[in-house]
């Protein structure tokens, strides 16, 4: 049976809870759905710093993962962020295909021409045009729009998020040169379906997008589980994996 290897890199356990039950049953009884939640961090990634320690979080994750289990590997990992925190770095270090639900869901928006982005969280908007330009979908990116809550007050109050989201959705659309709204957010995952009825573009869950797009790359060949660079005042676990 193959591993997927979900990572939250917020302390959040109801979005991790939320992230195992949708990414399981997109992946299907095949495959072994196992979350993790960050063991420091913030609890909803929504600003820089939040942004910037995540990506710590999500390597220290992926390493406590690797020493509690190294008889059984994932066969992919998908970042449970609409964002990505980290997810160079991580795949600089991991055997196992890396993404996230930002690029996934970029990826598949850009196939169809231009696209917006519709997420949770004022202060997203420059951290994903920086994601956007660092995946080359920049030229296919026409938009952010943001609401004011976050993702995990939007899962929290799901009937006027799904209002909230329909309506910044439909604003979105109005612009001739999209032609998908991508739905972007942990948060939000299994929102797009409710969304969809009041929209006219076809709308992208990230969370379906960045299951099925993390299971179809394939395992690259001769890539260790190792950090190339010898840590200092880190967790046991970084530390274990790094240079010694």
């Amino acid at each position: 049976m193959r591993r997927l290897l979900v990572i939250n890199p917020n302390t959040t356990e109801s979005v991790s809870g939320l992230l195992q039950g949708h990414v399981q049953g997109i992946a299907g009884p095949g495959v072994r759905v196992d979350t993790v939640t960050a063991r420091f961090g913030a609890p909803y990634i929504a600003c820089e710093a939040s942004y910037a320690v995540a990506g710590h979080a999500l390597l220290d994750a992926w390493a406590t993962d690797q020493c509690a289990a190294p008889h059984a590997l994932p066969d992919a990992v998908l970042i449970g962020c609409f964002g990505d925190p980290g997810l160079w770095a991580l795949r600089e270090a991991s055997a196992a295909p890396v993404t996230g639900l930002a690029e996934a869901s970029f990826l598949q928006a850009r196939r169809h021409g231009g696209f917006a982005v519709v997420t949770g969280g004022a202060k997203w908007r420059p951290m994903l045009e920086r994601l956007a330009w660092g995946l080359g979908v920049t030229e296919q990116l026409v938009a952010i729009h943001t609401v004011a809550p976050s993702g995990v007050e939007l899962a929290n109050n799901p009937t006027s998020a799904i209002a909230l989201l329909a309506q910044a959705c439909q604003e979105a659309a109005k612009d001739i040169s999209v032609k998908t709204v991508v739905l972007g957010g942990a948060g939000l995952a299994g929102m797009a379906a409710q969304v969809q009825p009041y929209v006219s573009l076809p709308i992208i869950d990230s969370v379906t997008a960045g299951t099925e797009y993390a299971l179809s790359v394939p395992m690259p060949s001769g890539a260790t589980n190792r950090f190339a660079v010898q840590w200092r005042h880190v967790s046991a676990e970084l530390s274990a994996l790094g240079q010694t």
